[in-house]
């Protein structure tokens, strides 16, 4: 496969009405609820990841057919095809090169200019990590990159939001925890539970990753204008003893 015709063609090939129904409840694709109007083939992650490795050889071009399409797994085969490039041209051995840099600007720049196709919270979760995140690590062309990532934060669309969140994830893994903390504060009073989950998860890796105390610090500074359930998620790696402690400070 070589075409988004011929990817799409062999997923909705493998369309299951089944599974179908339980994706269009499990992704809340109900009136007024976050995924409204999704929709779904009914294939699993793994069948998509599958199409993915069998499609590696699809130029960057073929990609934003995949990223507009209505199904919610061709748009994830999509991101998980510049996932895939972008990870090809992120080898140490081209951190440096000019090629690898010009091609891993590309994809970021196809990232942003379609973020909003990745709307439901497992498209973001797949590939902001992966694809912005590890970009902020690595050798750009682009400009600023905290503005970049602030754009996403001050967006109105909830899934750029998410992104400028959860791209902190591969930040944080290395040992930066900046990244994490400037988003996670940016983020502390907004409305949407799915960012009150994101941000609780993103701190707890920053937490487990880079330091503890400097995950404490930050709740003893915010805990009493955070989300009950971003500080629920943020503990989830103490000890019992400790969670009940941090949750007895919640004021929400």
């Amino acid at each position: 496969m070589t075409t988004a015709n011929e990817i799409m063609a062999t997923m909705e090939a493998q369309r299951n009405e089944r599974q179908r129904e339980v994706l269009m409840g499990f992704f809340k694709t109900g009136p007024g609820d976050y995924g409204e109007g999704d929709e779904f083939l009914g294939l699993k992650v793994p069948q998509t990841r599958q199409v993915v490795k069998d499609a590696r050889a699809t130029t960057l071009s073929e990609i934003p057919t995949l990223l507009m399409s209505r199904w919610h797994e061709v748009r994830l085969c999509g991101f998980l095809l510049l996932v895939d490039k972008f990870e090809a041209l992120a080898k140490p051995r081209l951190h440096n090169d000019e090629a690898a840099i010009a091609g891993r600007d590309a994809i970021v720049q196809m990232y942003l200019h379609y973020a909003e196709q990745a709307n439901n919270w497992d498209l973001v979760d797949l590939s902001a990590p992966k694809i912005l995140g590890h970009w902020l690590l690595l050798p750009s062309h682009l400009g600023d990159k905290r503005q970049i990532v602030d754009d996403l934060a001050h967006s109105d669309n909830l899934w750029r939001q998410r992104m400028s969140m959860v791209c902190t994830w591969k930040t944080s893994q290395q040992g930066d925890p900046s990244w994490c903390l400037r988003y996670a504060e940016m983020h502390l009073h907004h409305k949407h539970d799915l960012m009150h989950k994101a941000v609780g998860w993103m701190l707890r890796e920053m937490g487990k990753r880079v330091s503890m105390d400097l995950l404490r610090d930050f709740l003893r500074q915010h805990r009493h204008e955070m989300h009950r359930t971003t500080l629920r998620y943020a503990i989830e790696k103490m000890d019992e003893a400790e969670r009940k402690e941090w949750m007895k400070t919640i004021d929400n």
